[in-house]
C-alpha cells in the first residue's frame, strides 16, 4: 500500500540506533528460511476509444475477457477511471533538515511526463519542441497534472508534478535546468554524416575522382562506420537507462502515467513485441531492455511517442539533397533516398511497436506538437484497470503475453500492454552490463571518484545517484542531514573513501530511516528477519564532481523484538562524510541487494538550516557551516 501522506507524518527517531548496531551477517545453518507462497498479481490499463479517438465510457468487468499466453484468466478486480480536476498536492513541513524522496503528486487517476529527448533529437528538433510545450502549456488548465523531464547525458528533472502553469513555463526558460537546445557527445546529427560524406569525397578526388578508393579510404570508411555504430549502440543503452530511471521516480506514485516523449529517432527494439518473443531466447534483446520493461509494467507507465521532427517534408530533388557537396552520382543519391526512406519506415515502426506494447499511442507525421500533447494527455484520461493472478505461477522471468477482448469489440480500439516479464522477489534478476550513464560519467567528469566507487557499491544505484538525476521512490526514506556536534579535532582521521581530500572540511552526518515494508525481508523459522541493504552517499560540487563518498552494505538479521520495533519506525542508517568548503550536494541511495530496487534522495547544503552557534563555529581546520 502507497501512503502518500503517511509516511511524510511519520516521527523520526534519526539517531544511531541499537537496531542499526545489531544488523547482523544473515542467520546460521539451524535459521532455515520459512516459504511462502506469493503470487503476482498482473495489473492491466486499458484504453478503450471508437471513432475520432472518443473514449468509451460505462463497460463492465464481464465485458472483458482476459488470456495469458492464450489461456482463460479470472479478473479480481476491476475500475473505471475518468481524470477529474486535481490540484498540487503538497507534503506536510519536514522538521529542520530533515528530507524525504516521497515523490509530490496530485491525487490524480493520470499524471502526464512530457520528456525533451535531447540525445535522440537534433537541436532545431529540440528547438520546436521547446516552442510548442510552451504554447501547450500557455493553454492547458492549472488542473493538469505535469511533470517536465530532459534527456541529454543524463536524464533531468525540470519540474515536478506540483509546480503550477508559472512554474513550468519559469523552468523551461531556466539558463541552466531548462528545456535547453543541447547535443551530447555521443550523438550525430545531418552535419556530422555530412561532414563524414565530405571527408571521403576529399579523399577520393585527390585520387582523380569520385568513387575512386584505396586501403586509405576504406580504412576510413570503415572508421566511420563503427564510429555510427558505437555511438548508435551507446545512446540506445542511455535511453534505456533513462527510462528506467524514470520508472523508478514514478514508483511509488499511484495510477496510470502517460509518458508523452518528444524524440526525432526511437531505439528499435526497445520492446519486445509477441510476434519477436523468441528473440529473447536467441539472446539478441539484452538484459536492460528486459530490466525497462518490467519497471515501465510495475510503475505503469504508457508511453505516447511524439515525433519531433513535425511533417516529413522531405524535396529529393532539391540541391540540399544531391548528396555530397552535389557531387553524387544518380545511383549514390538513390542509396542515400533508400536509406533514409527505411530508417524512417523502421522510426515508424519502433514508435508504433512502443505504443502498442506499453498502453500509449503513436503521433507521427504532423506540426502541431501542441495539439498532440494535448490529444495524449486526452486519450489517457479515460481508462479502465484490471487485475488477474496469472494460473501460471512460475515466475521465472519469461515473457508472457496478454489478450484483451472486449464484447463487440469490433467497432472499439484497445489500447494497453501486451505483455510483462513474469518476475518477482524471488526470481533471480539477469545480471547487467557495466552501466552506460556512468561510463559517460566518467568520461565527462574523469578522476578517482567514479572508479572507486564502483569498486564497493551497487552497479545499479550509481547512475541514479548522479548529480542532479531526479530521485528514485522504490525505496521510500527519511534523512536527516547536519553538520557534525562536536566537530572532529584537525588533524584527525578523515570521514569519507576519498583519500586525497585535502584542506578544511566539514563533517556532516547522515541518518537515514528506510521505509521497512519497501525492502525484501526473509521471514527464518526462528522468527528473525533478514535482508541485505547498500546504502550509499556521494557529495558532488556545483559542476558534479565527486568531493567525496562513502557506502556500505548492511546485512540485516532482526531479531523479533527488533523487527517489531522496525515496524513501527523503518530501518535506520547512518553515515558520516568530510567535505571541503564551498558548495556542496549529497546524494544518497538505498539498494535492495535482492530485489533491485532502489530509492534515491539528493540534498544540497545550502537547503540546510544551521541553528545553533556551536555548529557554526565547529568546523575542522577553520571550515565554516554556512547558514
Amino acid at each position: 500500500m502507497y501512503l502518500r501522506s503517511g509516511f511524510a507524518s511519520f516521527v523520526f527517531v534519526l539517531c544511531v540506533s541499537p537496531v542499526f548496531a545489531q544488523t547482523t551477517p544473515t542467520g546460521t545453518a539451524e535459521e532455515t528460511p520459512t516459504i511462502k507462497a506469493e503470487t503476482r498479481a498482473v495489473i492491466v490499463d486499458v484504453v478503450v476509444t471508437k471513432g475520432r479517438d472518443e473514449p468509451v465510457t460505462g463497460l463492465k468487468k464481464d465485458d472483458f475477457a482476459v488470456m495469458e499466453d492464450g489461456k482463460p484468466q479470472t479478473v479480481v478486480s476491476f475500475e473505471e477511471h475518468t481524470v477529474k480536476p486535481s490540484a498540487p498536492l503538497k507534503l506536510p513541513p519536514m522538521p529542520p533538515n530533515v528530507f524525504t524522496n516521497v515523490p509530490e503528486a496530485p491525487p490524480a487517476e493520470a499524471l502526464n511526463v512530457l520528456l525533451l529527448d535531447g540525445l535522440n533529437t537534433p537541436r532545431q528538433d529540440q528547438s520546436y519542441v521547446r516552442e510548442q510545450i510552451v504554447e501547450f502549456l500557455k493553454k492547458a488548465p492549472e488542473t493538469t497534472p505535469v511533470a517536465l523531464f530532459t534527456l541529454g547525458d543524463k536524464l533531468r528533472l525540470v519540474q515536478g508534478f506540483n509546480g503550477s502553469r508559472a512554474q513550468l513555463l519559469a523552468a523551461l526558460g531556466d539558463s541552466k535546468s531548462g528545456l535547453l537546445p543541447q547535443k551530447s557527445y555521443v550523438s550525430r546529427d545531418a552535419q556530422d554524416a555530412m561532414d563524414d560524406k565530405e571527408h571521403i569525397a576529399t579523399m577520393q578526388m585527390m585520387l582523380g575522382g569520385f568513387g575512386r578508393s584505396t586501403e586509405g579510404v576504406a580504412a576510413a570508411q570503415r572508421a566511420q562506420s563503427e564510429l555510427r555504430s558505437f555511438g548508435a549502440e551507446l545512446k540506445t543503452e542511455m535511453t534505456i537507462e533513462a527510462l528506467q530511471n524514470l520508472a523508478r521516480y514514478l514508483a511509488k506514485i499511484p495510477g496510470r502515467k502517460n509518458l508523452i516523449w518528444f524524440a526525432t529517432q526511437f531505439p528499435l527494439q526497445f520492446f519486445p513485441s509477441m510476434n519477436s518473443k523468441g528473440m529473447y531466447d536467441l539472446g539478441v534483446l539484452n538484459n536492460g531492455v528486459k530490466e525497462v520493461a518490467d519497471l515501465l509494467t510495475v510503475s505503469r507507465v504508457a508511453i505516447y511517442p511524439v515525433g519531433a521532427h513535425g511533417m516529413d517534408t522531405r524535396d529529393w530533388m532539391e540541391a540540399e539533397s544531391a548528396g555530397t557537396g552535389g557531387r553524387s552520382s544518380g545511383g549514390a543519391l538513390m542509396g542515400d533516398i533508400k536509406g533514409e526512406d527505411a530508417e524512417s519506415a523502421g522510426n515508424v515502426a519502433a514508435m508504433t511497436e512502443l505504443a502498442a506494447e506499453t498502453g500509449g499511442e503513436m503521433i507521427h507525421n504532423t506540426n502541431d506538437l501542441a495539439g498532440a500533447t494535448t490529444r495524449a494527455i486526452d486519450n489517457g484520461s479515460h481508462y479502465y484497470t484490471l487485475s488477474y493472478s496469472p494460473t501460471n505461477r512460475n515466475m521465472d522471468g519469461q515473457l508472457r503475453s496478454i489478450q484483451l477482448k472486449l464484447a463487440g469489440g469490433g467497432k472499439y480500439k484497445l489500447s494497453y500492454r501486451h505483455g510483462y516479464y513474469a518476475y518477482d522477489d524471488t526470481t533471480p534478476r539477469p545480471k547487467r552490463n557495466p552501466s552506460a550513464l556512468m561510463a559517460v560519467a566518467m568520461a565527462t567528469n574523469p578522476g578517482p571518484a567514479t572508479t572507486d566507487a564502483l569498486k564497493t557499491a551497487p552497479p545499479a544505484l550509481l547512475p541514479l545517484m548522479q548529480h542532479g538525476s531526479p530521485n528514485s521512490s522504490q525505496i521510500l526514506y527519511g534523512l536527516r542531514v547536519q553538520p557534525a556536534s562536536p566537530q572532529p579535532e584537525p588533524g584527525g582521521k578523515r570521514a569519507g573513501a576519498n583519500a586525497s581530500l585535502t584542506g578544511p572540511t566539514t563533517r556532516y552526518t547522515l541518518d537515514f530511516m528506510i521505509r521497512w515494508n519497501d525492502v525484501h525481508l526473509v521471514e527464518l523459522s526462528s522468527g528473525a528477519h533478514v535482508g541485505e541493504l547498500g546504502v550509499q552517499l556521494i557529495a558532488y560540487d556545483n559542476d558534479g564532481k565527486a568531493l567525496n563518498w562513502v557506502g556500505s552494505t548492511m546485512k540485516l538479521n532482526l531479531k523479533p523484538e527488533l523487527f517489531a520495533a522496525i515496524r513501527k519506525s523503518g530501518i535506520p542508517a547512518h553515515l558520516e562524510i568530510d567535505v571541503p568548503k564551498g558548495d556542496v550536494s549529497f546524494a544518497t541511495g538505498v539498494y535492495d541487494w535482492k530485489t533491485g530496487r532502489a530509492g534515491t534522495l539528493e540534498v544540497p547544503e545550502r537547503s540546510l538550516k544551521v541553528e545553533t552557534a556551536q555548529n557554526q563555529a565547529g568546523t575542522s581546520g577553520g571550515a565554516e557551516v554556512r547558514k
